[in-house]
């Protein structure tokens, strides 16, 4: 896995080379060269292994989703901003089913990084809700769940927040 700026210089070096196609007049190589380089300014925006992470999730694959992850050794130096913040969003997630306590801290380091996508707050919320929950913090997991139904804006997450308050109602 590369560095984040190790891809950009790669994209640089590429496309100086794919200037020198154009001005040998191999403009069909030149234009192959300039989309290989738009691989890599690809990979600087998404992550790859991040990429193919939500993939196994959405397969419902978690182990291979961890696998994924895995690859990642230093989230900080290998990953911009708001990527981290889904690593750890992600990596809350498969923490989730065997530590609360370290899922909690996983979902609010994603938090405070900043998801970019309301649904994904939303799910971030609703995950601490319910570890607030599994801890008997009620009025946390009562604020976290109406945060989390306010950002729910198009209702993808309606019938799990319906379930979590009747739940809360049991405690």
């Amino acid at each position: 896995m590369f560095n984040k700026y190790i891809k950009i210089v790669i994209a640089v070096l590429i496309t100086v080379w794919a200037g020198f196609q154009f001005a040998d007049e191999n403009i069909g190589n030149g234009i192959l060269i300039l989309l290989l380089a738009g691989v890599f300014v690809f990979f600087f925006f998404k992550n790859e292994f991040l990429l193919l992470a939500f993939l196994q999730i959405r397969k419902q694959n978690f182990a291979g989703a961890q696998k994924w992850l895995g690859f990642i050794k230093n989230p900080t130096s290998a990953l911009r901003k708001p990527q981290e913040a889904y690593y750890y969003f992600l990596q809350g997630l498969m923490v989730t089913q065997t530590s609360m306590t370290q899922a909690e801290k996983m979902f609010k380091k994603a938090l405070s990084l900043g998801l970019s996508m309301d649904h994904d707050v939303a799910m971030a919320k609703l995950n601490l809700a319910g570890v607030a929950m599994h801890k008997r913090r009620k009025r946390e997991a009562t604020t976290l769940l109406n945060e989390a139904k306010k950002l729910d804006k198009h209702g993808m997450l309606k019938d799990q927040i319906k379930m979590m308050k009747d739940q809360m109602k049991k405690i």
